[in-house]
Parts: structure tokens; C-alpha cells; sequence
């Protein structure tokens, strides 16, 4: 048998859409076995979502769906039935975490506060993701990603200056809350395991936007200097933005190695004489800010608009200069450093087909990654409710009819 970095561990899943799914899938990913527990009939909301093969909406091939849960057991209960509830309490005590995304008030309105799970297993350790924690004066508040990254101050940030503020594209906040999610519930495990005691986790997902503002939350908490919204095209006097080449956009960073950056941007378009321009010169000194992008295109843009995005990167980066073409998700996928690290991983699903995942961001040396397909909906009720729980085939085909499984 492999043994995965969470081989026997245990994870009861109560989450749904985005933040919680994402926490527990990258637990699946390293060995450990992930019970999904979702609503009878509908399951987890994200089915709903596409996209979808051939764009026709199906429970079952929700790309979402497939990626976020990867990995693990699909059962189906009905947690606002007495005979639902007795049988999520079944499977807590043999579980080492379980992880939640409700609101606030749900859990305990279910009957399964930690207060009360807990004395059924001492050392189950149990995360709650909520849009603002369990406590204080917002946590009832409803919100979606663009709530919470603009009450964490990421969309004041975020955009041109000359117009409001913008939402960060995707859903940054919530992979950002399973990310964390997915952190201290291991430190948890690794108490837990070590020492028998469990323990709650308590996670705010507008807390989590604040501290990863870089400089925006420090430099006011600091100096009450506020950071805006900018297009940053200097950085310590080198320009810094999105260019244009040849065959589409690419980073432009001429903050070289060892400060030459501006010498290097020269000898990148074959003009060397350009180092004692005086518009490089310029950008050496304070008077930078009279620096215009202007005279930047006019002595560089000819260059960049007659060559390919690549043949501009890979010279950049001889010269130790940090470029790199902006891509689409087409790129991507045939990017070949991508392809060289087998980030990419397919599986196939017996309703979706053969498709491509994106894999993890991290290799061990020693632990292996563990990749599978998302299961169908109540996929493995016979064998979590009936092999581990003892109900007999035809108990679990009244709990189906009675809408409890």
C-alpha cells in the first residue's frame, strides 16, 4: 500500500462550493480518505455550476464540481432529519477532523456544535469556514467573494486609479480560505494525533484578505500611508508593466540583477548606446518621476511590436531580467514548464469523461500526491452507511425513500 503523508487519516466533509471543498481536496490529496457528506437529491450547490461538457448542464460534470473534489467518497444525508443527524454522529466517532462551511448558526442548529461533537470524540478536531468568523458583529452578514475581498480592503486596491475599485478576478478569497483551511487543520491533526486532544478552528475569510495585501495593511498600521489603486509602473525607479509584442502581452521587469536592470533593458534591444540616454538616466536619479512611458515606448516599442513574446522572454532571462508572457489558459496547458513538472494531471469519470486537472503546487520527495476523480452523488452509501455503519441494504433503501440518505 502507498503510504501518503495522511494515509488513515479521517476527514468528515460538510463544506460546499468553493472554500471548503478546496480545504478538503487538498487533504484528499494527500492520502486522506475524505467522506463527502452532501444533501440527498441536490447535493453540494456547486453541481449547479458550470462549466460544463458541451455546455448542457448535468449534477454530474460540473467542472467545478470535479476539481474541488477530487479524491473523495460521496455519501448522501439528510442533516435536518433526527435519523441523519444520529448517523453523521455515527461516522464522528471514528473521525479525526471534520471541516464545515455553513453559516454560523447552522451547526449548532443541527445539533452538531463542537461542544457537542466533541464529547462524542475528544479528539476530533472540527474547522468552521465562515464569511466572518463565529463571532462578533458581522457574523450573521451574508456575502459572496466580492463581499469579502472588498470588507478585507483587496478591491480599494485593486484597479485604475482614475476608476472605482475593482473585485481581483476568480474567486481568490475563497481558494485563499481553503488554502488556510487546509494549513492549520493539519496543525491540528499533528496535535491531535500526538497528543489525543482535539480542538476548533476558527476561520474569518475577510481576515484572511487583510494580511495578504503585501505592504497596503502594514504601511498604514506603520505610517498611515494609504496604497490606492496604481498602476505601479515604476518599482525603485525601473519600469514595471504589461507590453506588447509581437504575438501578444508580455511582463516587462527591467529591475535586473544587481541594479544594472536599466543596462540590461538596452543590450535586450540591441542598442547599447541607449545606457547614457537621458531618459535612463533619468530613471537613475530622483527626477524619475519626470519619467514618462511615453519615451519609454518611443525607445523601446518598435523593438518589443517586431518580436515574438518568447524570443523576448528567453533573452530577458539570459540577462537575468524578469519577464514572462502573459498566458491564457491555452498556454498554460501546454506550457512546458507545466508539462516538465506533470502539474496536469487526467483522470476519467464515468459521467464526464477523460479530462485534465490541475495538480498540486508542491512535490515531496517522499509522499506521494494522491489524484482520483470526484465521486457521483451517494456514490459510496452502501459502503460508508452499510459496511462501516452496519445498515443492511434494505435499511438503506427506506432511508432513501424516506428522503434520509
Amino acid at each position: 500500500m502507498t503510504d501518503y503523508a495522511l494515509s488513515g487519516v479521517k476527514v468528515l466533509d460538510l463544506t460546499h462550493h468553493i472554500a471548503g471543498p478546496y480545504c478538503t481536496k487538498l487533504l484528499a490529496s494527500q492520502g486522506a480518505e475524505v467522506i463527502k457528506v452532501e444533501r440527498p437529491g441536490s447535493g453540494d450547490p456547486s453541481r449547479a455550476m458550470g462549466p460544463f461538457p458541451g455546455d448542457q448542464p448535468d449534477p454530474e460534470k460540473s467542472a467545478l464540481y470535479l476539481y474541488l473534489n477530487m479524491g473523495k467518497k460521496g455519501v448522501t444525508l439528510n442533516l435536518k432529519s433526527p435519523e441523519g443527524v444520529r448517523l453523521f454522529k455515527e461516522l464522528v466517532k471514528d473521525a479525526d477532523a471534520l471541516v464545515e462551511n455553513f453559516s454560523p448558526r447552522v451547526m449548532p442548529s443541527l445539533g452538531l456544535s463542537y461542544e457537542t461533537l466533541r464529547e462524542i470524540n475528544p479528539r476530533l478536531v472540527m474547522t468552521s469556514i465562515s464569511n466572518f468568523g463565529q463571532t462578533g458583529p458581522y457574523r450573521d452578514y451574508k456575502a459572496q467573494d466580492i463581499v469579502i475581498t472588498a470588507m478585507g480592503g483587496l478591491n480599494y486596491t485593486t484597479g485604475d486609479p482614475q476608476r472605482e475599485p475593482l473585485k481581483p478576478g476568480g474567486s481568490q478569497g475563497q481558494y485563499i480560505a481553503g488554502t488556510c483551511a487546509f494549513t492549520s487543520t493539519m496543525l491540528a491533526l499533528y496535535s491531535s494525533l500526538a497528543g489525543g486532544e482535539g480542538q476548533y478552528i476558527d476561520i474569518s475569510m475577510a481576515e484572511l484578505i487583510a494580511p495578504h495585501q503585501e505592504l497596503t495593511t502594514v504601511s498604514y498600521a506603520y505610517g498611515g500611508q494609504i496604497h490606492g489603486r496604481g498602476l505601479y509602473r515604476y518599482i525603485y525607479g525601473y519600469p514595471v508593466d504589461l507590453y506588447e509584442a509581437k504575438d501578444g502581452l508580455f511582463v516587462l521587469n527591467a529591475n535586473g540583477q544587481g541594479g544594472n536592470g536599466l543596462t540590461m533593458l538596452a543590450l535586450l534591444v540591441d542598442k547599447p548606446e541607449l545606457v547614457d540616454h537621458p531618459y535612463l538616466d533619468r530613471l537613475n536619479s530622483m527626477a524619475r518621476i519626470n519619467a514618462t512611458f511615453e519615451e519609454f515606448d518611443a525607445l523601446f516599442g518598435d523593438y518589443f511590436k517586431t518580436h515574438t513574446r518568447l524570443e523576448i522572454v528567453e533573452k530577458a532571462q539570459e540577462l537575468d531580467m524578469a519577464f514572462a508572457p502573459v498566458q491564457s489558459m491555452e498556454d498554460l496547458l501546454k506550457d512546458p514548464q507545466m508539462e516538465a513538472r506533470n502539474f496536469f494531471v487526467e483522470l476519467e469519470h464515468p459521467k464526464a469523461g477523460r479530462l485534465r486537472y490541475p495538480g498540486l503546487p508542491w512535490v515531496m520527495s517522499e509522499c506521494p500526491s494522491y489524484f482520483a476523480r470526484a465521486p457521483l452523488l451517494g456514490e459510496h452509501n452502501e459502503e460508508i452507511l452499510g459496511g462501516r455503519l452496519g445498515l443492511s441494504k434494505d435499511e438503506l433503501a427506506k432511508l432513501r425513500q424516506e428522503g434520509t440518505i
